[in-house]
């Protein structure tokens, strides 16, 4: 027969409160008390009811997560950080992938919503007033997307400032002599790349500099790739590309090309993902600590869900330039 809570709550000589929040709850038991409930429930096998969990308190003790594409590193480190944080506090985590498709997000979140206590949504890509409608079924926040959040369920959200990151990669190529700086596009409804794409504007502006619009291409490694004949016949000696995905397969083909990076011409990618640094040259890019924001989102859903503490204004985290070797000074720029 399997163990009961009661079992555990006579062997740990607390009562079956103590037990239930020491799993539902871990914060509010003492630290010792609980590494000692856990222990002794190793022991005897104890595996607390979910199901009379969701009787009992109306709690599922889950997290919905959705994400417009798990194959992109950016959205996987967010993932991970959102994991570990839901287990340090309690939670188990569902998630799904809506493949950069509006349509499917929506349908994901309202199934989603049946089944967790609060939704966590990665640069999502419906509209706002379709967020809106999603934040009346749970409580939920917003990662790397601002706006869409004003319903009674909707938790401030947790943002990026890729306006200072853009500024900074527009800073260190006019500091390195480049004039004419490009910027490559992510097709899509991506707000971060329309942010992106705006700031890089203001930031050439402000400096004096040409922006030129490279062009909009697939937010994929095939995309960047695609772009990359399109940046050479531009005649920019420098370049902003919207993802480091899309970054990676730009120089991989200008490489592949014969084309000296930075020789010829200097790249810049965002989000500063693992394989940025992997790569021969490695990638100069825009660096963002991706598994804290998914922490800090668990961190203000479990604090909305408890209802313990105010959940200030929504967090614009911030980011920092790392150079690597893909950039360089301006070709002839002492000519």
């Amino acid at each position: 027969m399997a163990a009961t809570i009661r079992d555990l709550a006579a062997l740990a000589g607390v009562s079956p409160s103590t037990i239930s929040r020491a799993f539902s709850r871990p914060e509010k038991v003492d630290e010792t008390t609980r590494d000692r409930i856990l222990a002794l429930a190793e022991q005897i096998g104890y595996v607390p009811s979910r199901a009379a969990r969701t009787l009992k308190t109306g709690r599922t003790g889950a997290l919905g997560i959705v994400v417009p594409d798990l194959s992109n590193p950016f959205f996987s480190d967010i993932v991970r950080g959102v994991q570990h944080r839901a287990r340090d506090v309690g939670y188990s985590v569902l998630l799904a992938d809506s493949d950069e498709d509006p349509s499917t997000e929506v349908e994901l979140v309202t199934t989603l919503a049946r089944n967790v206590d609060a939704l966590v949504l990665c640069s999502p890509r419906m509209s706002d007033t379709e967020l809106a409608a999603a934040a009346r079924l749970q409580p939920m926040v917003l990662v790397n997307r601002g706006s869409g959040t004003d319903a009674p369920g909707a938790v401030p959200p947790v943002t990026f400032d890729n306006a200072g990151g853009v500024r900074q990669a527009v800073e260190h190529l006019h500091g390195l002599g480049h004039r004419d700086i490009g910027f490559v596009s992510a097709t899509g409804s991506s707000r971060s790349n329309a942010d992106r794409r705006q700031a890089f504007h203001v930031a050439t502006r402000e400096h004096g500099l040409s922006g030129v619009e490279i062009g909009t291409f697939a937010p994929t490694v095939d995309g960047g790739a695609s772009a990359a004949d399109v940046t050479m016949r531009s005649g920019v000696s420098a370049v902003l590309v919207s993802n480091d995905v899309m970054a990676v397969g730009l120089l991989a083909r200008l490489v592949r090309q014969g084309v000296d990076v930075p020789g010829e011409i200097s790249v810049v990618g965002f989000d500063d993902i693992v394989m940025a640094g992997l790569i021969t040259p490695a990638l100069t890019s825009v660096a963002i600590p991706l598994r804290h924001a998914g922490a800090v989102a668990v961190d203000r859903l479990h604090a909305h869900l408890s209802g313990e503490a105010p959940q200030g204004p929504p967090l614009d985290i911030p980011t920092s330039l790392v150079v690597r070797e893909s950039t360089g000074p301006r070709p002839h720029a002492g000519a």
